[in-house]
């Protein structure tokens, strides 16, 4: 398996805190990644640096062999990355409609296989509000308006951050079914979620973070109980 991005000896700051030690990350094409840790052990920070959003003091960041180390967020988006953050980041001011249409544009090999007609079949739950204010969403429909928005860039890397944060046991199976829908398309996923067993179950390969650096890279289901209570367990 080809990697789409790869990470080497990542040395993250805000300010004067050192946030990253030496991490080294990959993405396969089409590979699904569980991102794993405890909150406060790096896992954002590691999304934002290796989409430009925080740029490393020390280590590579290639895109296909590119360095991105340094490049903007937006240069990174436009190579096939998109991004869902936790919080959403929803136009509240701009009805479900405005906030998808936006964002649709061909994927950087010129495809456009996520349309808005696609994204109306995959999340019907949205096709009954789209003059609704982006606000005026419940969490679960604003998570999956945030998916649709960034399926609608046709990007080959998805990052969902907090994938079912705060959502109704309910609502998060839909949402677990949806990451799964995407998986099968064959675009690559890095998926956080607190739910260990659920990303386990959707991931090819777990990574966990421990106060900024990786101590398991391996496939998921050598994630066992017993490295899950000592990493993960509260």
């Amino acid at each position: 398996m080809a990697d789409l991005l790869q990470a080497s000896g990542l040395h993250t700051y805000y300010g004067a805190s050192h946030i990253l030690h030496g991490v080294d990350f990959r993405i396969g094409s089409g590979e699904a990644i569980g991102l794993m840790g405890r909150n406060g052990m790096g896992k954002t920070t590691l999304i934002r640096t290796l989409l430009g959003y925080v740029r490393p003091r020390q280590g590579r960041v290639s895109w296909r062999g590119e360095d991105v180390a340094h490049a903007a967020p937006y240069r990174i988006a436009r190579l096939g990355a998109a991004y869902v953050p936790e919080g959403r980041g929803i136009f509240p001011n701009l009805s479900v409609k405005e906030n998808l249409v936006m964002a649709a544009r061909s994927g950087p090999d010129g495809r456009r296989e996520w349309t808005y007609d696609r994204i109306m079949d995959t999340f019907p739950r949205l096709t009954e509000r789209l003059d609704h204010m982006g606000g005026q969403l419940s969490g679960g429909e604003q998570q999956m308006l945030t998916i649709g928005r960034a399926l609608l860039t046709n990007p080959q890397l998805l990052i969902l951050d907090e994938a079912t944060e705060g959502l109704a046991p309910l609502i998060a199976r839909d949402i677990w079914q949806i990451i799964r829908t995407i998986r099968a398309t064959g675009i690559a996923t890095v998926i956080v979620d607190k739910n260990f067993g659920a990303v386990r179950d959707l991931a090819d390969r777990c990574v966990v973070m421990v106060k900024g650096s990786v101590v398991f890279d391996d496939q998921a289901e050598q994630l066992s109980g017993e490295i899950v209570q000592k990493y993960l367990g509260v």
